[in-house]
């Protein structure tokens, strides 16, 4: 479910704004989205595990008020950002 330490840090090597950045919002929606789209897998398996069914919504709200801040602040680095991680919005 959780992603591997190796697979982090090519998300913040592909989506770091400059050298450096670690933890740059566009560096967190990727890791969210990474770890969003694991947990869908296991939700697909496991109908009824409550428990991480709550840890997923809380994690897709978190990259919607992630999304929405990059937004707010530059148009087109959010046009940019959902289109390379595959996102609908």
């Amino acid at each position: 479910m959780s992603i591997t330490a190796e697979r982090k840090q090519e998300l913040i090597k592909d989506f770091a704004t400059k050298a450096g950045d670690t933890g740059s919002p566009d560096i967190q929606v990727a890791i969210l989205t990474e770890r969003i789209r694991n947990l869908t897998g296991h939700m697909s398996d496991h109908k009824k595990d409550f428990h991480s069914r709550r840890g997923l919504l809380i994690m897709v709200g978190q990259r919607r008020r992630l999304l929405d801040y990059i937004k707010k602040k530059d148009e087109k680095r959010y046009q940019d950002l959902i289109a390379r991680l595959g996102l609908r919005r």
